[in-house]
């Protein structure tokens, strides 16, 4: 199995090798807003081939670049039409569907560049040399320059592991540059029964992370104090930019990013703890995408401030984020994460496997089975149902050695259906997979000790 991690090393670098930097990171920025403006007037185009035939002498030319990075840009500027295209036929689909979900408009006019981030061909832009040095192209030459760490990443480098193409990035606040290496190891191919124990994590906003263990074993991360934190840096935010001042805008600089910096950062300490918590664990996850599209609610002039408060919240707030950092972070600890059906997890008993919205009185954070009696934390109720559904994927896994997040899903008869058979299908798919989870129960006396 291999994996691919991020290196971030800091170049130690003088003031004069500073400003050779400055200039090729600028002329870079500017040589991908001159392509990306090409593109637009050529019909919007995402193909690079076509894209390089019209921009490469001037970008050699006029800003500059050598020939390798004169081919980066076009592929860079490709890369981000064809993404924003991707973007806008979604848009469109949920609006053939819905006629009120808002149009995507980020192809109205022609994506702007602002970060001043270099892409470097290894070998042939940037290359390693002894004594931990770094050589790094600009546009008066190379560079060799000293470069710094986490300990892990410089022996993995040293140790010879698979490197591909870099990124030269700019951190504004420190004046600092990093080039950022991504190194591919290898390691051993997941197996089924290699885990120790099977725990099911469930997320939302008063509390980040709720996670469940086979064996009884409870986490829970309270998302209060957080929240008011990343709250004072949205606050500190907004008055800064209503007074617009020579020194708030300063202040604004200097604060840029902090907050986004802060909510990475939880989540990623977030994700430590719980794969401290569980070692060598299967580790299943509520499959959310699409979450904040289903629970988005529109302000209006007349909407409470605790309602645009609570937007706010569930817009600030990166699950997916917190879902990568647990599946970048998890082989490394000898765990495998998977994704599951997110469907009913916090409606469902797990001692009686009735389902009703009733069974959250008021989607209050107790959870009462209204057949049973049985209550619980609700988030810990989700937690235990996100974690039998893992189970059963793994016990398939075992049975199968298919590794599929949705069991028992049936396949259509017809290769070639339509868009309602594919419907039906996946109806039909979604009802047996809920059905065979309405056979799951939890009990610590019976729960596997793995």
């Amino acid at each position: 199995m291999k994996i691919t991690l991020t290196a971030k090393l800091k170049l130690n670098h003088t003031r004069e090798q500073k400003a050779a930097l400055d200039a090729v990171t600028l002329s870079f920025r500017d040589a991908l807003n001159f392509t990306s403006q090409k593109a637009f007037e050529m019909e919007k185009s995402s193909n690079a081939a076509k894209i390089q035939k019209e921009v490469y002498a001037t970008l050699r030319e006029r800003f500059g670049l050598g020939a390798q990075m004169a081919c980066s840009v076009p592929r860079q500027v490709g890369a981000t039409y064809k993404t924003l295209w991707t973007k806008v036929k979604q848009s469109a689909a949920k609006r053939a569907v819905n006629p009120k979900a808002r149009r995507y408009k980020g192809l109205d006019q022609a994506p702007k560049f602002v970060s001043r981030t270099l892409s470097y061909q290894y070998q042939r832009d940037y290359s390693f040399k002894k004594g931990q040095q770094v050589s790094i192209s600009t546009l008066q030459g190379r560079l060799v320059l000293p470069y710094e760490g986490y300990a892990k990443h410089l022996e993995y480098i040293a140790q010879g592991a698979e490197i591909g193409a870099g990124k030269l990035w700019y951190d504004k606040r420190k004046k600092q540059y990093f080039l950022l290496v991504p190194l591919s190891i290898e390691l051993p191919d997941p197996d089924p029964m290699t885990h120790k124990q099977v725990v099911g994590v469930d997320v939302g906003m008063r509390y980040f992370a709720v996670a469940s263990s086979t064996s009884n074993q409870a986490f829970f991360k309270s998302g209060k104090a957080t929240l008011r934190k990343a709250e004072r840096y949205a606050k500190a935010r907004k008055s800064l930019q209503q007074k617009g001042t020579r020194s708030a805008v300063r202040r604004l600089v200097a604060l840029s990013g902090r907050e986004r910096r802060f909510i990475a950062d939880t989540n990623s300490s977030l994700a430590s703890e719980i794969l401290k918590t569980y070692p060598h664990a299967f580790i299943g996850v509520e499959e959310l995408t699409g979450v904040h599209e289903r629970t988005e609610r529109r302000s209006r002039p007349n909407s409470s401030e605790k309602q645009r408060k609570a937007n706010r919240r569930r817009a600030r707030w990166s699950y997916a984020e917190l879902l990568g950092f647990l599946a970048y972070k998890a082989p490394l600890h000898g765990s495998f994460v998977v994704k599951v059906d997110a469907h009913y997890t916090s409606q469902t008993c797990t001692r009686c496997g009735h389902c009703s919205k009733g069974n959250r009185p008021n989607s209050g954070l107790m959870f009462v089975c209204e057949s049973c009696g049985y209550h619980l934390h609700s988030d810990l109720m989700g937690a235990r149902n996100v974690g039998l559904r893992a189970l059963l994927v793994r016990q398939d896994w075992a049975s199968t050695g298919c590794l599929s997040c949705t069991p028992g899903r049936p396949q259509s008869a017809d290769p070639q259906a339509g868009s309602a058979g594919r419907d039906v299908s996946d109806a039909e798919a979604k009802a047996a997979r809920l059905s065979r989870y309405a056979e799951l129960r939890w009990s610590p006396d019976t729960s596997p000790r793995l």
